[in-house]
């Protein structure tokens, strides 16, 4: 399930992409799909050896174009293992709403991305949010859990602090809205409640299948109670005025 719209954030094949809170890998197997050279990090060391272990599977089975490469790598996003404008891509999903530094943390993806690269942010949306936060403190009060509930205004305007331009946004998964209010509204460790249950497998179905009824009234249903706010970047290049001088030494 991608929250990242490929055909609004196009990739071309060898860029180099980095899945920042990769989790558990979602969007880094798409890019290496589709013939990226990809770093998959996050802080979670279980989780890094799984992705590992599903890239190298990917391999075995021809998944990924001839060219394409993948590496799983533990790393704090606070302080990327990276040299500046590393990068043509950084994804960041759904990560940012469970970090103190946001600013710190756009500024390092900022710091690894190459002028003119392209940057996806996604963080869940403000409404549907708010009722889990109203409907369960469970949901949210926990170690590693959700600190803040962006409004998009709040998040793009974070993007132009850190030198980016926002190119696009949209919302999306309308359809998991309901299931994590029932989540919340029966015990979000609470799997056995029969709503809870049937929506689950409701869900799944429609990622397995993926039937026309379900895409449609999932379109429908995103720009109302779409889960996730997605939003699209650029880091532009520097002007030739402002290259020049930054490359000349300052007069002593």
């Amino acid at each position: 399930m991608l929250t990242v719209d490929f055909t609004r954030f196009p990739l071309a094949p060898g860029d180099r992409v980095l899945d920042l809170g990769c989790g558990a890998g979602r969007h880094a197997f798409e890019c290496y799909r589709r013939g990226a050279r990809v770093v998959a990090l996050d802080r979670n060391a279980e989780e890094i050896r799984e992705v590992a272990t599903w890239f190298a599977a990917m391999a075995e089975e021809g998944e990924a174009p001839a060219g394409a490469t993948a590496t799983a790598m533990e790393g704090d996003a606070l302080a990327l293992p990276f040299p500046d404008e590393s990068f043509d891509v950084v994804i960041i999903s759904e990560v940012m709403e469970h970090i103190h530094d946001d600013k710190g943390v756009l500024a390092e993806m900022v710091r690894v991305l190459k002028p003119g690269g392209r940057i996806a942010v996604t963080v869940p949306r403000y409404g549907p949010e708010k009722v889990c936060w109203a409907l369960s403190d469970a949901y949210h009060e926990v170690e590693g859990g959700h600190i803040r509930i962006y409004r998009a205004t709040e998040l793009l305007a974070r993007i132009r602090e850190a030198g980016l331009r926002p190119y696009g946004s949209h919302h999306a998964h309308g359809l998991h809205s309901p299931y994590w209010w029932l989540k919340c509204a029966f015990g979000v460790d609470n799997d056995k409640a029969l709503p809870v249950r049937a929506y689950h497998k409701l869900l799944v179905w429609d990622i397995m299948k993926r039937p026309l009824a379900t895409r449609l009234a999932e379109r429908a249903l995103d720009p109302l109670i779409g889960k996730s706010f997605v939003a699209y970047a650029t880091k532009p290049h520097l002007p030739r005025a402002a290259a020049a001088e930054a490359t000349t030494p300052a007069d002593s």
